[in-house]
């Protein structure tokens, strides 16, 4: 008995044999056989592709969302960061004796 080697296969080839499972024009033994993959791995393949079917058309819209969010958080990180800079200079002015309502910001 020969021991087979881990083989990958690609993005595009997971698609048509999930694409050609998810028609139910062959079975998923008939699949396997021709596509020479085991039918447990085509299943597997398969229930992702239908999982995944619903981020294809609204793909656009979560990933602007997804865009947006990240640019908010940036946004709030920097408000952060700028108003510790504020108080440091803040602090370091009264230090020096300027008084508060000579300071522009």
């Amino acid at each position: 008995m020969t021991k087979r080697t881990r083989r990958k296969f690609s993005a595009d080839f997971k698609a048509k044999v999930a694409l050609e499972a998810i028609k139910n024009q062959k079975t998923l033994a008939q699949l396997s056989q021709q596509y020479d993959v085991n039918v447990i791995t085509i299943s597997k393949w398969k229930a992702e592709a239908m999982d995944n079917l619903s981020s294809i058309f609204g793909g656009k819209q979560q990933e602007q969302e997804s865009d947006s969010n990240v640019q908010i958080e940036k946004l709030y990180a920097q408000i952060g960061q700028l108003k510790v800079e504020n108080d440091f200079l803040k602090k370091s002015a009264r230090k020096l004796g300027i008084p508060d309502n000579e300071l522009k910001w």
